[in-house]
């Protein structure tokens, strides 16, 4: 094993005032399925931080589950959806949307994201082409903030793809498996309420930004996707014990918590790059948050991996690997610094 660990952002357990909370409740009496005072204030919560006083949240397990269940919650069996050829539904989701029917339309990417001309000309080919009734249609378009590359959408980029999936009669739906670590970025201009104004539906991550697990999915507009809680059901995706993630998103969304942990994590990372690039290293795809991705030699890749914990991410030729090096919210200063001497 090695020394040092960075593979990933959810190798640690959860915030301890998440453990305090789980502790402190665990002998309370509450009934299933959502319908405790901690799943409420949960809610409650979240529609404040999103300025959505009607909006609807569910508490979920986990980001390939939530990603499935809500997509197959807003398409139609005859609806795919548009989303960048390195998105996770795309790579890292072992085919879970198609296998509920739906098409992924790839689309490329630039610095991890989709291109709202891109996305466009999507929409309009298939409105174009004259055998259309034999095709399925985008109806839905996907997003992560952050990317799988670490880079943030800007206010005016969220702004223009939801222009563009609305007026083509589509939704806008915003992956947020890391969404702390890009509300907590220092030069984002996007804030939770951007997000609740522009999609039409998104999930707050919390598996990889400090809680046990779970992910919280929000529809801003009620009855957004009809029947969703016995969809969820339906999908295996209901917990009995929901009260279990109640507690742990009231938490994340008292004083700031979520925020506070996701910009730990983002200046730790920033701290790395620094160092990354003083030493002459290759830091390559623009993160401003949480993942680092550098390009090393084959030799380096091999002595540094035996000492540090890097994930693979690509092998861009014969001769060089390119890694990720993650910080989380729960990251000791002194580990980056001890990674930074080893460099």
């Amino acid at each position: 094993m090695a020394q040092l660990d960075f593979v990933n952002d959810y190798m640690e357990g959860c915030a301890p005032e998440i453990l305090a909370r789980l502790a402190e409740t665990n002998y309370e009496k509450t009934t299933g399925y959502g319908t405790d005072p901690y799943t409420a204030a949960a809610t409650e919560c979240i529609r404040k931080v999103a300025q959505a006083p009607e909006a609807e949240v569910f508490l979920l397990s986990g980001g390939t589950q939530t990603n499935r269940t809500v997509i197959g919650a807003l398409l139609k069996p005859w609806e795919g959806v548009i989303a960048t050829v390195t998105g996770h539904i795309s790579t890292h989701e072992a085919g879970a949307i198609e296998s509920l029917g739906h098409k992924v339309f790839e689309l490329p990417e630039v610095e991890g994201k989709l291109q709202a001309d891109d996305v466009e000309r999507a929409f309009v080919k298939w409105e174009q082409d004259g055998n259309r009734e034999h095709m399925p249609n985008p109806g839905l378009v996907y997003i992560s903030h952050p990317t799988e590359t670490g880079t943030l959408y800007t206010k005016s980029e969220l702004e223009a793809l939801s222009d563009i999936a609305h007026r083509h009669g589509a939704k806008l739906f915003l992956d947020g498996a890391r969404l702390g670590y890009g509300l907590g970025a220092k030069d984002t201009d996007v804030t939770l309420a951007d997000i609740a104004r522009t999609c039409d539906a998104f999930y707050i991550g919390g598996t990889k930004v400090g809680a046990l697990f779970g992910e919280a999915v929000v529809f801003p507009k009620p009855n957004t996707a009809p029947h969703f809680f016995t969809y969820m059901k339906q999908q295996g995706a209901l917990l009995a014990k929901v009260r279990i993630l109640g507690i742990q998103f009231e938490t994340l969304f008292t004083d700031d918590l979520y925020i506070r942990l996701g910009r730990h994590a983002d200046e730790l990372a920033e701290k790395v790059r620094d160092a990354l690039v003083a030493k002459g290293y290759d830091v390559v795809f623009g993160s401003t948050t949480n993942q680092t991705f550098v390009k090393l030699t084959d030799q380096q890749y091999q002595v540094l991996s035996a000492r540090i914990g890097l994930s693979f991410w690509d092998k861009p030729d014969a001769d060089h690997t390119i890694v990720r090096i993650a910080t989380s919210w729960a990251t000791r200063e002194e580990d980056v610094d001890a990674m930074i001497e080893l460099l």
